[in-house]
C-alpha cells in the first residue's frame, strides 16, 4: 500500500521518543548533553556523505562538473533568501509552541520546559525530514517500488529518537507530525509524477540536503543556532536550477 512507509516512520518516531523520555529522567544532564553532541557529530557525517551526490553521473551529465556545485550554491542562496523573507523558522517554532500548549492540555509549564519542547520539535523535524532517505524513500514508495527505504529509515529514526528524546523530551515525538505531512506530500507527488523526475534532480536535492544536514549538525553541537528552516526552500530551487542549466547546455 502506497504511504505505509510514512505511517511506519511516524509510529517509530513516537515509540522511540516515548522510550527516550522514560530513560531521560533517569540519566544525568551531562549524559543527555553528550548524547546530543554524538547526534550532532553523526549528522555532520551524514551531511558530508550526501555531498558525494555532487559527483553523481546523471547530475554531472546534466550540469557539468563545476555546474553541480554552482547549482547547490545558488539553490542555497535563493532558498535562504526566500525562506528568511517568509519567516519559515519562526513559523515552525510558533507551531511547536502551539503543539506544546495543546499537548500540555492547559497545564502550566515553565519557560525552560516550553523552550525544550520547541527545540526538540524543530531540531528533530529538520533531522528526520531533510535527509535523503526521507526524500528518496518517499519517492520510491510513491511510484510503487515499495516502502523498503522508509522502513529502514523508520528503524534508524526510532533509535535516534530514543537518544534524542532522552535529552529534549516530548517535542521530539511531535516531529512525527512534520515528518508525516512532509513525507506524505512527497509520496503523493511521486505517485502522480515520480516516473518523470530525472535522476539528476534527485541528486541535486540530495546534495543540497547534505548542506542543510551540516547546518543541523552545527546547531546540535551548539556552535551556532543556524536558521536551517529558513533554508528549506533550497530543496525546491535545486531541481529547478538543475532543469534550467541542463536545458541551456543542450
Amino acid at each position: 500500500m502506497i504511504g505505509i512507509g510514512t505511517l511506519v516512520n511516524v509510529t517509530t518516531i513516537v515509540a522511540g521518543s516515548a522510550i527516550g523520555v522514560l530513560l531521560g529522567s533517569r540519566l544525568p544532564e551531562k549524559t543527555n548533553r553528550s548524547v546530543t553532541d554524538a547526534l550532532g557529530l553523526l549528522t555532520l557525517v551524514l551531511g558530508g556523505l550526501n555531498l558525494a551526490s555532487l559527483g553523481d553521473k546523471s547530475f554531472v551529465s546534466a550540469a557539468g562538473v563545476v555546474g553541480t556545485f554552482m547549482i547547490v550554491i545558488f539553490a542555497m542562496l535563493l532558498g535562504t533568501i526566500t525562506g528568511s523573507l517568509a519567516g519559515i523558522e519562526s513559523k515552525l517554532e510558533s507551531f511547536g509552541g502551539v503543539l506544546q500548549r495543546v499537548l500540555s492540555r492547559g497545564r502550566t509549564t515553565g519557560t525552560d520546559a516550553k523552550q525544550r519542547f520547541i527545540t526538540g520539535y524543530v531540531d528533530a523535524s529538520l533531522i528526520f525530514a531533510i535527509g535523503p532517505m526521507a526524500i528518496l524513500g518517499s519517492i520510491t514508495d510513491g511510484i510503487g517500488h515499495g516502502p523498503n527505504t522508509l522502513i529502514i529509515k523508520s528503524i534508524l529514526d526510532g533509535f535516534a529518537c530514543i537518544a534524542f528524546a532522552a535529552s529534549l523530551g516530548w517535542g521530539v515525538a511531535a516531529s512525527s507530525i512534520t515528518v508525516g505531512i512532509w513525507q506524505g506530500f512527497i509520496t503523493l507527488v511521486a505517485a502522480f509524477a515520480g516516473d518523470f523526475i530525472p535522476a539528476s534532480m534527485i541528486a541535486a536535492i540530495t546534495a543540497t540536503g547534505g548542506v542543510l544536514m551540516l547546518a543541523i549538525g552545527v546547531r546540535l553541537l551548539n556552535l551556532r543556532q543556524v536558521a536551517v528552516a529558513d533554508m528549506l526552500p533550497a530543496l525546491a530551487f535545486a531541481p529547478l536550477l538543475t532543469w534550467l542549466v541542463s536545458s541551456l547546455l543542450r
